[in-house]
């Protein structure tokens, strides 16, 4: 019995200590997190006056654009920083920002690609903002591994390439906005089916949806032999052979 006690002990302060070590792990990336971020960002109007010589409980709950799941803790849940004129790439300290769910860094000056590793680095997103940048290259297809993903806006940047289909996977997703970039192919039949248009707008690669092409392809057809039977009609005269075997 002794024995039997002492094991349950023993896993039960085992369990404690772990649970202790994530918590304040969590805190300490938290932290590090907003620093990185801080760091790596240009800030040339001064938005992100953050003091990290603070060291108060909850001190980084106060910063502007951050929210916590509770004012007693440093645990980051949304980064929030939109139209602060912050430039540079997305910076690679929110790899420390595993526990945010809500990422905005819409309406700013940001260049370079969207790392394929973001979700990785958050995997518990459940809004991603990256809209109004300059962000270049293709959409990474790694995006779907943000399963829990509820709004994505990647509108109004420079990415170009084809949409990825993996995106279909995201099962989650109510809110989609891809309009306004250099995006081209075919839409994914699932993403065209879920949303509407404005969805893939103002995209000079011209995205149409795939299974739309076989039907776009025989209306184009149907016009063209319409338009050459019309001047048929009305000049009797121009119908040649090579015309028929056109049809």
């Amino acid at each position: 019995m002794n024995g039997r006690w002492a094991t349950r002990c023993a896993a039960t302060i085992l369990l404690f200590s772990m649970t202790q070590t994530s918590v304040s792990q969590t805190v300490e990336d938290g932290v590090r997190c907003l620093h990185e971020l801080k760091q790596s960002v240009g800030d040339p109007d001064g938005h992100l006056a953050w003091n990290f010589s603070n060291t108060a409980v909850g001190f980084v709950c106060n910063f502007v654009g951050v929210g916590c799941w509770n004012s007693q803790e440093n645990c980051v849940l949304s980064v929030s920083l939109p139209s602060m004129s912050l430039t540079g790439s997305i910076p690679s300290g929110l790899q420390f920002c595993s526990g945010v769910t809500t990422l905005d860094l819409s309406d700013n000056s940001l260049t370079g690609p969207i790392p394929p590793n973001l979700c990785e680095w958050i995997p518990y997103l459940v809004k991603l903002d990256l809209s109004g940048n300059s962000l270049t290259g293709s959409i990474p297809p790694e995006l779907s591994n943000c399963s829990f993903l509820n709004f994505l806006d990647l509108s109004s940047n420079s990415l170009s390439g084809a949409i990825p289909a993996s995106l279909s996977g995201l099962e989650r997703l109510r809110t989609l906005d891809l309009s306004n970039n250099h995006l081209s192919g075919a839409i994914p039949a699932s993403l065209a089916d879920s949303f509407t248009s404005s969805s893939f707008d103002s995209n000079d690669g011209h995205p149409v949806s795939s299974h739309c092409d076989s039907r776009s392809h025989t209306g184009l057809i149907i016009i063209i032999a319409a338009g050459i039977f019309g001047a048929i009609a009305s000049h009797p005269r121009v119908l040649r052979p090579e015309m028929l075997l056109l049809i």
